[in-house]
């Protein structure tokens, strides 16, 4: 997985930072060892500035629509990088415990909570499988932002926000406390948002 990772990055990297350079703000917050990233998601093009923010000292896994990775060639090309899918709209525990696997391993696992993009500004509701993950795992939460407008061939800020342990984590939670995390989470990521601005 991490020598396909690097190749791709390595491939990929100079055509993307060339129209589509990324500000990183907050590298240093970021752990070592598992930790849940959880960001904001209006383009498709948002994990691809995560990834580069992120450099390739911090690997991510990323979890994608189960559609994307049934694509020929290019399915198989992201899931030998690492990225695995999951089918939306219903309970996929074969995800589940493969993103559990990735976190208890020490990996880095990266899920937009709010399941979809959001455009225009919009705020979804954020969806409680992330806060499920990061407490049954007992790894910290990465809020990360990364900006709604993206100009060609100018920087698009993405803020990496401080880590932090959900109340619950370690013990299981109650489906109120699963949503009060959830809402927290995206409250923590998009109180980053001002940070963009500076």
């Amino acid at each position: 997985m991490r020598t396909v990772y690097a190749i791709l990055y390595c491939i990929i990297f100079p055509f993307f930072n060339l129209v589509h350079p990324c500000r990183a703000v907050g590298r240093e917050h970021i752990p070592e060892g598992g930790v849940l990233v959880c960001a904001n998601h209006t383009a498709a093009s948002d994990p691809f500035f995560l990834v580069f923010a992120f450099r390739l000292k911090h690997q991510v896994r990323a979890m994608a629509k189960a559609e994307l990775i049934r694509v020929p060639v290019i399915g198989w090309l992201l899931s030998k990088a690492g990225v695995f899918g999951v089918d939306r709209g219903k309970a996929d525990v074969g995800a589940i415990k493969q993103a559990m696997k990735f976190l208890k391993g020490g990996e880095k696992v990266l899920l937009f909570p709010e399941g979809t993009r959001i455009k225009d500004g919009g705020a979804g509701e954020a969806k409680t499988g992330a806060a499920m993950l990061a407490v049954r795992c007992g790894v910290p939460i990465l809020p990360v932002y990364i900006s709604e407008k993206k100009k060609w061939f100018g920087r698009t800020p993405v803020i990496i926000g401080e880590p932090y342990y959900p109340e619950t984590a370690g013990r299981r939670a109650t489906t109120e406390e699963y949503h009060a995390i959830a809402d927290d989470m995206m409250a923590r990521v998009r109180a980053l948002k001002a940070q963009a601005a500076a």
